[in-house]
């Protein structure tokens, strides 16, 4: 009886199965990224605050952070980061004096301002700096948790006001901003961020 020469077994489709298999393994496979701390940033100063003008200290509040995420106020007192916020409101609505010159018109109080008033203290929303400054040490954390606090005091100024003027909060205002592009809702929150522009100075870290 003869012999049958044993049938070779083709292997052409398995290069095409392994390219199958990696593309399935790549697609529904997840991996593990670095994530990023969402942040926005900053507001663009006024114009004028581009200007190079002398500073009065009381126009000024300082805030550090050390090593050891401790926040000290004026150099003289700790304090938590939940109180931040009612610090900065209380220094910028303060209101103690006039708003800056511009060109031929004069300083004039601030009569919308709800503050203490005191002579100690911040002039004008539109002269009120908040300089925060962090060592080296300082956690990314507690340093992004202090600035939210610092933009919540502007927001909740902003939304004061607004309410008291339009009936309707800033962050509405911002709201029906984004969703219908309003001019007249533009206007409104350009007013409300001039009145209670956000001034904040992040001088170098200490070391």
């Amino acid at each position: 009886m003869a012999l049958r020469d044993n049938a070779e077994i083709n292997a052409g489709s398995m290069a095409d199965i392994a390219f199958l298999l990696l593309i399935f393994f790549l697609v529904t496979t997840t991996m593990d990224v670095d994530s990023g701390i969402s942040r926005k940033l900053p507001e663009k100063s006024p114009p004028d605050q581009n200007v190079e003008v002398i500073v009065k200290q009381k126009n000024v509040l300082d805030i550090t952070v050390n090593r050891r995420n401790q926040i000290l106020i004026e150099g003289t007192d700790f304090v938590q980061v939940t109180e931040v916020k009612d610090i900065a409101m209380a220094f910028i609505d303060n209101g103690g004096g006039v708003s800056a010159d511009k060109g031929d018109v004069a300083g004039t109080p601030c009569d919308y301002c709800e503050g203490a008033k005191d002579p100690a203290s911040s002039d004008h929303p539109t002269k009120a700096i908040i300089s925060l400054q962090s060592d080296r040490g300082t956690t990314y954390g507690m340093y992004i948790t202090i600035q939210n606090e610092i933009e919540a005091a502007y927001t909740g100024l902003r939304n004061r006001l607004s309410l008291k003027k339009y009936g309707r909060s800033y962050n509405d205002l911002l709201k029906d901003y984004k969703d219908r592009g309003s001019e007249a809702v533009k206007e409104k929150i350009d007013f409300l961020k001039e009145s209670y522009p956000q001034i904040i100075s992040e001088p170098e870290p200490l070391k």
